[in-house]
């Protein structure tokens, strides 16, 4: 399965558009997590913590997405948007879009 953020991919013309598709998913961040953020923020660099909550929401929302591309008979994903939101205290929500073709 082909993914990508444009609108075609060069060589391979699409044959059959299958329709909008995206995979969701909503991850909270624990409170020790956000205590040792908080220190991170303070004395500065990178919170690793969070990092590695928003890559594996990401990978959820994209394979989400894969599978019910898949489920259209499609063999690839063109114009693919991810979209980032927090929601209430400490919840992420990642979505992951685009459009099911048969190239």
């Amino acid at each position: 399965m082909i993914i990508s953020t444009t609108n075609n991919i060069e060589g391979h013309p699409v044959q059959t558009y299958h329709g909008i598709v995206s995979g969701e998913t909503i991850i909270g961040a624990n409170v020790f997590r956000d205590f040792f953020a908080s220190i991170t923020d303070i004395v500065g660099g990178r919170s690793s913590s969070y990092e590695s909550v928003l890559r594996e929401a990401k990978e959820t929302a994209i394979r989400e997405m894969k599978e019910k591309a898949q489920r259209h008979g499609a063999n690839a994903v063109i114009g693919v948007d991810l979209d980032y939101e927090t929601i209430g205290n400490g919840m992420l929500m990642v979505v992951a879009s685009g459009t099911a073709v048969s190239i």
